[in-house]
């Protein structure tokens, strides 16, 4: 949760920093997140191998290392004044919380037993929803107040906290018996292993998908809420770094309450094979009332529910891929999966600043956009995995 919070105060300051650079181009600002994603994509399948090959907890103090030694580094230097110095930050902190997701994601079933894990998962998307409601918050009123240097001060120090904290661990595999040595050549067989793997087991590649299915839109709608906060007054809260905290926030806040809300659904066997379709075409029709209300606080409600059925999507993939998964495979499934979800938000979040660039549809066009597609995806999970997930738990 020190982690999460500390992040938004770095992403927060590199959307402002980049509408300053490029005279609040939407592109140059969706570039932020697309850069993120494009950079985390080739990386996903080597972070997930590297976390099937070493102790995991030790590869999370070191992505917390690595990002603590980078962002200082540039606070010290004053490298954030220029487009290229943002992008090539956001690049870096990539390269750290790539290493850290799947050894985190496989790190999880090692300290907890089958029954433990939609709980525990539950809980994690929970603290990271509530340190994004936290952290956006706080760093919307931060920055405004003290500026960008000041919210990227506080980030520094979180990384260093969170290693520390994660050095206090249980070990969490891999166990010594399961690791593997080997050359660069064996270790990218590795990943053509786990793509294998995969496809093998259709019960694990469809849900592999269903994080990048909500990212079809969800990847636009997570740019569109910065272009929305920079326009629209929330009553007293100033556009900017104030008016996207506070988007941010519900988004956050909402994210985590769906998951422990709808965990009693989960556990029921006769819901299961339909919870993924009805989040994804839930989080899409609230989008499409977000593309019709007024800026206000109505927006802030329909935020809130719309991402509280996307958390109860991702919680209950998340959960399923550790149920499914053998442990000596599962840093390769986290990996891939995190692989489809960050490559498919690339291209939705660059396609709608490109659009928004080339004025070819309105802000609100786009939203409306964004959540049909998203609800098309939750028509095709029941109409097409449905069916299969029911067989496959029966």
């Amino acid at each position: 949760m020190i982690l999460y919070i500390g992040d938004w105060f770095t992403v927060l300051a590199m959307f402002l920093l980049a509408g300053e650079a490029s005279d609040n181009s939407p592109l140059a600002i969706a570039g932020v997140l697309a850069v993120r994603s494009f950079t985390f994509a080739p990386l996903e399948p080597i972070t997930g191998m590297l976390a099937d090959r070493f102790p995991r907890k030790t590869l999370m103090v070191i992505a917390n290392v690595f990002s603590f030694v980078v962002l200082v580094a540039f606070i010290q230097s004053g490298m954030v004044e220029s487009l290229f110095s943002v992008y090539l930050l956001a690049m870096l902190l990539v390269v750290g919380r790539a290493t850290y997701d799947p050894a985190q994601t496989a790190y999880l079933p090692k300290v907890c037993d089958e029954d433990e894990l939609l709980t525990a998962n539950a809980l994690i998307s929970g603290g990271w929803s509530a340190s994004m409601g936290i952290g956006a918050g706080l760093a919307g009123f931060v920055i405004s107040q003290y500026g960008v240097e000041t919210g990227l001060m506080i980030d520094s120090v979180t990384f260093l906290v969170a290693a520390v904290v994660i050095s206090t661990l249980p070990h969490g595999g891999p166990d010594p018996d399961e690791r593997r040595t080997g050359s660069p050549l064996e270790m990218f067989k590795d990943i053509f292993a786990g793509w294998g793997f995969i496809l093998r087991r259709p019960q694990i590649s469809r849900i592999v998908l269903a994080k990048g299915m909500w990212a079809t839109g969800g990847g636009a709608q997570i740019f569109l809420l910065i272009i929305i906060g920079m326009e629209a007054d929330f009553a007293d809260i100033e556009t900017g770094a104030a008016g996207i905290g506070v988007l941010y926030m519900a988004r956050g806040f909402g994210s985590g309450f769906g998951p422990i809300v709808s965990r009693p659904l989960m556990t029921v066997r006769r819901y299961m094979p339909y919870i993924i379709g009805l989040s994804l075409g839930g989080a899409g029709l609230l989008y499409v009332g977000v593309s019709q209300a007024e800026w206000g606080i109505i927006t802030l409600v329909l935020v809130f529910f719309s991402h509280a059925c996307s958390g109860t999507s991702w919680v209950f993939s998340t959960t399923l891929l550790q149920r499914r998964t053998d442990n000596d495979w599962m840093g390769r499934v986290a990996g891939t999966d995190n692989l489809i979800i960050v490559l498919t938000m690339g291209v939705s979040t660059i396609g709608a600043g490109y659009i928004l660039e080339e004025d070819l549809l309105s802000l609100r066009d786009i939203l409306l956009l964004t959540g049909m597609i998203q609800i098309t995806v939750g028509a095709l999970w029941l109409l097409l995995a449905s069916p299969r997930e029911k067989r496959f738990l029966a």
